[in-house]
């Protein structure tokens, strides 16, 4: 079910729309990343309230440029806005769920998890340096892995990428030759070939022998691709599992006067999985209609009170319920055209 449902959201998609939205719906726009448990809260809220949400699974940066240009209730976006941004912007942030951003390889007699890898040799990887799998620097990390001479083919993302920004920061924390690059939600990369969204990396490396890409670990895992294994901060290699994002996630210090703004990388802990991220939603402080600006926050209240089982059954992390009770008193700051909270969480 999953999979129809990523396939479905990998350009617009309106998730448990009817034969025409109704004026009570919900619309949204941005980060592939947390998709796939965007759309299972969107199927259960229908369910029991009647009122859909219209959600375009179009990558951060179209996310935050959509809400900024006012075309949709609410950006989602895995790359944090700064308080600068969003207080020149007039938008506020909250974090949903947490997972992982998974290096996903196409390797003929590779089992998922077999390859190991640090993120000093991912990040010459994605510079070009390192171009065939036998490198003596891959071969180094995997004695008595049998690795074939080919070619390597660099996937990453083509569209502005909440998921590109969390992997190019890790990649600058872990090599000084990455700076030539640089961290943001879109670079312009030394080498390889762009997919659209998660599931077009997901695709591309797919069909490509002898391919790398990244994806967040849901769309790796209901596609079946053969992840990596990760050195941690602390030298030990782990694979992808939602235990391990949690052990990172678990030294998260949410700080609202900051716009909650996380990364969640290289954090201590011997089971901590490296690339960890948040999924943030973006909306405005002043909100013109007080109908539309409750809509959003009742939709994601009801997810903070039922979505935690959804989204653990599809490999995310749930927030604590410590950082969802910070979280929604700060809705307050939202506020419709009487300068009055537009929803009041309880």
């Amino acid at each position: 079910m999953l999979k129809n449902l990523i396939v479905a959201m990998s350009a617009t998609v309106a998730l448990g729309a009817a034969a025409s939205a109704q004026a009570t719906d919900i619309t949204g726009a941005g980060a592939t990343f947390p998709a796939p448990v965007y759309a299972k809260w969107a199927e259960q809220y229908r369910a029991q309230t009647g009122i859909g949400l219209n959600y375009q699974a179009i990558g951060s940066g179209g996310g935050i440029k959509q809400i900024k240009a006012k075309t949709v209730e609410f950006g989602a976006s895995d790359k944090p806005l700064k308080i600068a941004d969003l207080d020149a912007a007039g938008l506020f942030q909250f974090p949903t769920v947490m997972g992982g951003v998974v290096p996903v390889v196409n390797i003929p007699g590779i089992a998922p998890g077999q390859i190991k890898l640090t993120g000093n040799v991912l990040a010459e990887i994605y510079l070009g340096n390192i171009k065939k799998w036998n490198d003596p620097r891959i071969a180094g990390l995997n004695h008595g892995v049998n690795l074939p001479g080919l070619p390597i083919t660099v996937v990453h993302r083509s569209d502005g990428s909440g998921t590109s920004f969390v992997f190019t920061n890790y990649l600058l924390m872990k090599d000084p030759n990455w700076s030539k690059v640089g961290a943001s939600d879109s670079v312009n990369w030394p080498t390889g070939v762009g997919g659209k969204g998660n599931d077009g990396v997901a695709a591309e490396v797919k069909q490509t022998l002898g391919s790398i890409g990244y994806v967040e670990y849901a769309y790796a895992k209901q596609s079946h691709m053969t992840f990596t294994a990760m050195q941690t901060a602390q030298g030990t290699f782990v694979e992808p599992v939602a235990a391990n994002f949690a052990a990172a996630a678990s030294h998260a210090h949410w700080d609202p006067a900051q716009g909650f703004y996380l990364l969640l990388l290289d954090q201590p802990g011997a089971q901590s999985w490296p690339i960890t991220a948040a999924t943030f939603i973006l909306v405005y402080k002043q909100q013109a209609s007080q109908a539309d600006g409750a809509a959003v926050m009742r939709f994601f209240d009801w997810a903070y009170k039922n979505g935690d089982g959804p989204a653990e059954q599809l490999d995310y992390v749930a927030l604590p319920a410590s950082v969802k009770a910070l979280v929604r008193k700060e809705w307050a700051q939202v506020k419709g055209p009487d300068g009055k909270p537009v929803y009041f969480a309880h």
